[in-house]
């Protein structure tokens, strides 16, 4: 996978599986602008790459932010051949009949409204080019139910229909547009996750859910990474409207507990 003269952008980079994939995009030859609202963290992670990578901070949910970070790698590197559309928030882990309506709605903002806006501006850029790869992160939470997560399995079955909806509008037009579906992984998220829904013994929930997938383990940010590298290159090429679960088998042999009863 050689992305040498290629431009890649990656919401969301400053952490967890961002930040792998704006690593993994480097090291594979790729300039990288890396976007996300942590500003010392995504400017550490282009500090980390070097002269071939560029930060911006941005509300994803702002469309003046999405034109700014689109326009950035404009000016900078001249186009935009990948892109990982792939900020998102979990929100709060309740109810659907005590769900808070404004955690609700940041929720949707960031994980739909977010990526529709990336959608919006890049691919008008990768269509004036004829070509072009963008991987949305999705979830294991868009195939399936997960009790206490209304917004976010809201959110992530979004995605997969926005998704769908551009991969068909734009295939014709040299675009692929993949999504990817990540089960648990080692990062900060799923720790807060756990934290929330056991407060008093959060490692020994994440033991037990690890226990129940058949890979009897988290996957890492450097896995996920490599699946969207793979979906963003030339060995992809055949592969659109397409989502990828990457779970260690977790929704192919649903087995064990689940979040809403783990307390």
């Amino acid at each position: 996978m050689d992305f040498s003269g290629k431009v890649a952008v990656v919401t969301g980079g400053a952490n967890g599986i961002g930040r792998a994939v704006s690593l993994g995009f480097a090291r594979q030859g790729a300039k990288v602008v890396v976007v996300d609202r942590d500003a010392e963290a995504g400017a550490a992670v282009a500090a980390e790459i070097g002269r071939a990578a560029i930060f911006r901070a941005a509300d994803v949910t702002r469309s003046a932010d999405v034109q700014a970070y689109v326009q950035a790698a404009l000016d900078s590197f001249g186009r935009i051949d990948c892109f990982h559309n792939n900020a998102g928030i979990e929100g709060k882990v309740a109810p659907t009949a005590e769900y808070d309506e404004a955690v609700f709605d940041a929720v949707m903002g960031v994980n739909v409204k977010g990526v529709f806006l990336g959608l919006r501006h890049v691919l008008p850029v990768m269509i004036r080019q004829r070509g072009g790869a963008v991987v949305n992160t999705a979830s294991i939470a868009g195939m399936i139910g997960t009790a206490g997560m209304p917004a976010y399995v809201a959110s992530k079955h979004a995605v997969m229909g926005l998704t769908k909806v551009a991969a068909g509008e734009v295939g014709p037009l040299g675009v692929r547009v993949n999504a990817i579906c990540p089960g648990p992984i080692a990062t900060r998220m799923v720790q807060d996750i756990a934290r929330q829904v056991s407060p008093n013994n959060p490692e020994g929930l994440e033991a037990r859910y690890a226990g129940s997938i058949p890979l009897r383990r988290y996957g890492t940010a450097e896995e996920v990474a490599n699946l969207v590298l793979f979906l963003c290159s030339d060995l992809a090429g055949n592969i659109t409207g397409a989502q990828y679960a990457i779970d260690g088998g977790r929704t192919a042999a649903p087995v064990g507990i689940s979040a809403g009863s783990l307390d």
